[in-house]
């Protein structure tokens, strides 16, 4: 195991954060990783079919908007009894290796993740290791393998009544689990997983898991949990949600707190170090249809967010639609097709952040060959600028999270010489001039 010097940098002061163990060469990112954006697919929404065929015809689009790995919400068949809604819910599964009829065969779900991979996409699924559904086939193959209430009946998940949880002291249960995560694997050769609810699992299934799942082919793994709060399951896993930071930036908004308690944030999450990487969203699933669209919770601010969720340090995830944008809460338990016109207004935006994610060095997610550089401005209670340097290459971030036009100076030596806006091609020799003069919602991304 080795051990490196974690490093975060405010304002040209170096702040040292110790160690932080690396995980072993298996468990270590493949190259891509570190240059990868994830797109959120909701298979039932996407299209009037929900079908996998129906959004195969798609694939070519996102592959064009600089998309390179595709997260596709559950696709195991979903329980009927005490289901929600007339639908039901994706993270309720009846069957671990079957695939839901609504969204077609195995041979359609096959045919896509090949089509994918000849487009160059990563393909990932979700997988919900914690809770089954009421009539899982094991519930009657194997009702040991669930948790009980004193009086015998499956134990509910806590505030979700069509779901039932599954007991991780069972050792015949988890190998049950990692053998239908090889399933998927050698079934449909898909490159990895979402693992839903992750820290609601015992860390050492993961452990578990990961080295065993992996005999078959290295795979991305991709967490729901925040690492502030779960610091274990950063060992295991690529890449972990940045909860906190999405609901403190949506507290930042709403309640007009102070750009440094979102600094101070960002501190915490740079003292992980750079063995794990965190996923920087504006909105998911989750999000939209239950606390609203990112519009709702960032309002002026949203493009800003999404520029930071695509720069800073870590890969970014987008979720289905907003690349129109997506104006509506979706339904989660009904069809509810997301109202795709045949114009995609954001979706140049996005191409532009992910292809410079994916080709500049300085913008490489858990790198420590990657340093970040917190700016000074005269602004700095309304402006949040930024730098990221790997060697030779580097690129600067300005962006207005005030509710008001802003007129502001650099003041920091790490910002010097010639850049090039990739937004509007203009160039730039900060030298010269570091003064900017934003309106509200405005942003700039300069590539030296």
């Amino acid at each position: 195991m080795k051990k490196y010097l974690l490093s975060f940098i405010i304002g040209g002061t170096l702040l040292s954060c110790g160690t932080q163990n690396i995980k072993t060469t298996m468990n270590l990112p493949q190259d891509w990783k570190h240059t990868t954006n994830i797109y959120e697919v909701n298979v039932r929404q996407y299209t009037k079919e929900g079908t996998f065929r129906a959004f195969e015809k798609e694939m070519p689009r996102l592959k064009n908007m600089g998309v390179k790995t595709l997260w596709f919400m559950p696709i195991t068949p979903i329980a009927q009894l005490n289901k929600k809604g007339s639908m039901g819910s994706p993270y309720a599964a009846s069957d671990y290796t079957s695939i839901n009829p609504e969204f077609g065969t195995m041979d359609d779900f096959k045919h896509m993740i090949n089509e994918a991979h000849r487009l160059g996409f990563k393909v990932i699924i979700d997988w919900v290791a914690n809770h089954t559904g009421w009539d899982h086939v094991w519930t009657k193959s194997h009702p040991e393998f669930y948790l009980k209430d004193p009086d015998g009946s499956f134990h509910k998940a806590s505030g979700m009544d069509d779901i039932i949880e599954l007991d991780y002291s069972n050792q015949e249960m988890r190998l049950a689990m990692i053998d239908a995560m090889k399933f998927w694997i050698k079934e449909t050769n898909i490159d990895g997983f979402r693992c839903d609810l992750a820290s609601w699992v015992e860390v050492d299934f993961w452990q578990q898991a990961r080295p065993e799942v992996e005999k078959v082919k290295p795979l991305f793994w991709l967490g729901e949990f925040d690492e502030i709060e779960s610091p274990d399951y950063g060992k295991v896993f690529d890449a972990s949600y940045s909860w906190k930071w999405m609901h403190k930036s949506a507290d930042f908004y709403k309640n007009n707190e102070s750009i440094q308690s979102l600094k101070d944030l960002l501190i915490q999450y740079s003292q992980i170090g750079d063995s794990s990487m965190r996923a920087w969203f504006t909105t998911n699933h989750d999000e939209n249809s239950w606390n609203g669209t990112e519009f709702e919770k960032y309002g002026d601010i949203t493009k800003p967010m999404a520029v930071f969720s695509a720069t800073w340090n870590g890969v970014p995830l987008l979720y289905s639609g907003q690349e129109l944008p997506n104006m509506k809460r979706l339904e989660f338990f009904e069809k509810d097709v997301i109202e795709w016109s045949n114009e995609y207004k954001m979706a140049d935006f996005y191409r532009t952040l992910l292809d410079l994610k994916s080709s500049n060095p300085a913008l490489r997610g858990g790198d420590s060959n990657v340093s970040t550089y917190i700016l000074n401005t005269s602004a700095n209670d309304k402006i949040f600028a930024y730098i990221r340097k790997n060697g030779k290459d580097e690129v600067l971030v300005v962006l207005n999270w005030s509710k008001e036009p802003v007129e502001f100076t650099i003041n920091d030596s790490n910002l010097s010489g010639d850049f090039r806006n990739v937004f509007d091609k203009s160039k730039r020799n900060f030298d010269n001039d570091k003064n900017f003069s934003f309106k509200v919602s405005d942003f700039a991304v300069f590539e030296k």
